[in-house]
């Protein structure tokens, strides 16, 4: 008889976790090589560009980050150079340290070093033989970082807790937010309903908030609700208004006035 074989997650829903746990936008992804300044050995990760900031996985399929690193301040970079292995290498200076990045080869390592210095330097480098497909992801990559900028700056900054380390973030944001679209959030609530109900998620216009809920009534029925951010307070639309101090009372005012029929959403890994 055959060895049962550990069932591993979804590639969605590692996806949607890490989107989660992260709150920041997937740039670009893959193998990458890492030597701090410090070290002796090169260590292979599953990277992340997400935003400003490198997130490094032990595994490609595991949820959680086992180290991050904010390159928002990059001062220089190096050219990719081939080592004697065929692999790709090139050094990163931030303000505090040095970091070198080994790719499986040029190309890979050219296309790494693009997508970093395009979200860091808000420019798409000059470089030549980078291929037209790679150089339009790169402007694309561009005008989502511009306006993800924007977004921070605006007047929603407080209420998404900006000027805080993200780490501070990823704890006073309830366990049911993800960085999806409505209608993520409702493929999400239908696919997995064991995993709870009630989704905090961004609202469409990227300032404020939505709750979606599902419930089993007569029919699966599907709602969505606004929650604006005032100052350091959240306003739930309904026929009348309710005010509360923090996304997590949200959360949990939804619990109560359903008599616990609503339950928080969280990926089971």
């Amino acid at each position: 008889e055959q060895p049962k074989e550990t069932p591993q997650p979804a590639p969605r829903r590692i996806s949607l976790e890490r989107q989660r746990i992260t709150g920041l936008p997937l740039y670009f992804q893959g193998y990458l090589s890492v030597r701090h300044s410090r070290c002796q050995e090169f260590r292979v990760y599953w990277t992340e560009l997400r935003g400003t900031m490198l997130f490094f996985y032990d595994d490609k399929k595991a949820p959680t980050y086992s180290q991050k690193l904010d390159i928002s301040a990059l001062t220089s970079s190096t050219d990719v150079y081939p080592d004697e292995n065929g692999s790709a290498q090139f050094a990163l200076t931030l303000s505090d340290r040095e970091l070198e990045l080994k790719a499986n080869d040029c190309e890979c390592g050219k296309e790494w070093k693009g997508f970093i210095v395009t979200v860091t330097k808000l420019s798409v480098p000059l470089d030549e033989s980078l291929q037209p497909g790679q150089l339009t992801r790169m402007h694309e990559v561009l005008e989502k970082e511009k306006k993800r900028r924007i977004a921070l700056n605006s007047g929603s900054s407080t209420s998404l807790n900006i000027k805080s380390p993200p780490s501070s973030t990823l704890t006073t944001m309830p366990a049911c937010f993800y960085a999806v679209s409505r209608q993520e959030a409702t493929e999400m609530l239908e696919k997995n309903p064991s995993c709870g109900n009630l989704i905090l998620r961004p609202g469409s216009d990227s300032k404020n908030y939505a709750i979606s809920t599902r419930q089993e009534l007569d029919a699966p029925c599907l709602k969505h609700y606004k929650v604006m951010s005032k100052g350091t307070s959240y306003i739930i639309e309904l026929e009348r208004q309710v005010t509360l101090p923090s996304l997590q009372d949200v959360v949990n005012y939804f619990v109560a006035q359903t008599r616990g029929n609503l339950k928080p959403f969280v990926l089971q890994t």
